[in-house]
């Protein structure tokens, strides 16, 4: 049986590689499983989050691990959804 699974993508407005990250998420998402949670986390909501981050966004977790910084590779991203254990 297959465990839920979820992708963070800390972003923020106006970043055409957050866009680019959270449109790969989704249609990898879509295509592997429906036990795939998109949470997204604006960091210029938090200041902490805002100084811990800066400009270095997209960055993307998978259940909560640390994957990707600037660009999402689809491959990659599909074969840790698709693994049952980490």
């Amino acid at each position: 049986m297959d465990r839920k699974r979820t992708v963070t993508v800390y972003t923020r407005d106006d970043c055409h590689l957050c866009e680019d990250a959270i449109e790969t998420v989704r249609r990898v998402a879509d295509a592997v499983s429906s036990d795939v949670t998109l949470d997204l986390r604006d960091v210029d909501s938090d200041p902490q989050r805002r100084t811990e981050y800066g400009d270095r966004v997209p960055y993307v977790l998978v259940d909560g691990r640390p994957r990707f910084k600037y660009r999402v590779d689809e491959e990659e991203l599909r074969a840790l959804l698709v693994r049952k254990s980490n």
